[in-house]
């Protein structure tokens, strides 16, 4: 029988559900002010460069030929992709809903983690994946009358998968990686990749430095959003099954909604709400404990 969790864990827990709700509408008012990858490149730049100020003391830890492999792979996946896709992805569609397709991620978790980790896979498991296919499908159905962008959708589920990937490789092979570390690193590393993608792509003459909303976005993602929100992340993924830690994550896109429609005053159609309930009921049939 699991036992219930800790209140450390419930409130670590709920911490990186509110960071990561208010994230989306964040970067979405900041965008206007700059480039997509410029944005993603110096927010998550800026958040390596401070967390790895922090650690200096511990740079015994970071034990680079031994974990030079996981660095660099988690820093593809779990940043060039996961938000240099997400930068891009947010000029296509409403915050809201982008974070709800990305949010598919604990479904491929499940999936990944079975493969890969040897977690359990049921039947029970096997009709919420069956149940988060159709919720996808339900809130992109917008795409197929042309009310929302097919590119969009594509890079929501890139994103998505991108993310998932980057989870299971990191459960399988980091474990004798300091996590703190591992954060500052996939964050200099990703964010060197993205600004320089930015700058050979973009025109960093567009950012409007003096904008608040823009500055809100920089300094919101470059210590909160990114850098402790993956320590928080990997410390609960630390603790408990890869697939159990990703199920309560569902309230991401839940809460993203509806700051998105109260603050940004995005649409929220009866198609989004039942694939929202669709992807939610997914997500708690995949990750559910056996009786």
């Amino acid at each position: 029988m699991n036992s219930f969790p800790s209140i450390k864990t419930i409130s670590l827990t709920i911490l990186l559900i509110l960071i990561w709700a208010f994230s989306w509408p964040i970067y979405k008012l900041a965008l206007p002010y700059t480039p997509p990858l410029l944005f993603a490149g110096l927010r998550t730049l800026l958040g390596g460069l401070l967390l790895t100020l922090f650690l200096l003391k511990q740079w015994r830890l970071i034990r680079w030929r031994e974990n030079k492999f996981i660095y660099i792979v988690s820093s593809v996946l779990n940043v060039i992709l996961f938000y240099g896709l997400q930068t891009v992805g947010l000029q296509y569609l409403p915050s809201g809903l982008f974070s709800v397709i990305v949010y598919l991620q604990p479904v491929l978790i499940g999936i990944m983690a079975w493969l890969w980790l040897g977690e359990s896979m049921s039947l029970i498991k096997i009709i919420g994946l069956l149940i988060g296919f159709i919720g996808v499908i339900t809130v992109s159905s917008g795409a197929l009358s042309g009310h929302i962008s097919i590119i969009g959708i594509v890079i929501a589920l890139v994103t998505s998968l991108s993310w998932a990937t980057g989870t299971v490789v990191v459960k399988k092979i980091g474990t004798n990686t300091n996590r703190m570390w591992l954060v500052a690193f996939q964050c200099l590393i990703g964010g060197f990749v993205l600004s320089g993608a930015g700058l050979l792509t973009e025109q960093s003459s567009h950012i409007v430095w003096s904008n608040p909303l823009y500055l809100t976005g920089l300094i919101y993602g470059a210590i909160v959003g990114i850098p402790l929100s993956w320590i928080i992340y990997y410390k609960l993924m630390n603790a408990g099954e890869v697939s159990k830690v990703a199920s309560s994550t569902f309230l991401v896109p839940l809460l993203a909604v509806f700051i998105g429609t109260l603050v940004l005053h995005e649409p929220f159609t009866y198609a989004l709400l039942v694939g929202l309930l669709f992807i939610a009921a997914s997500i708690y049939l995949v990750n559910r404990s056996a009786a």
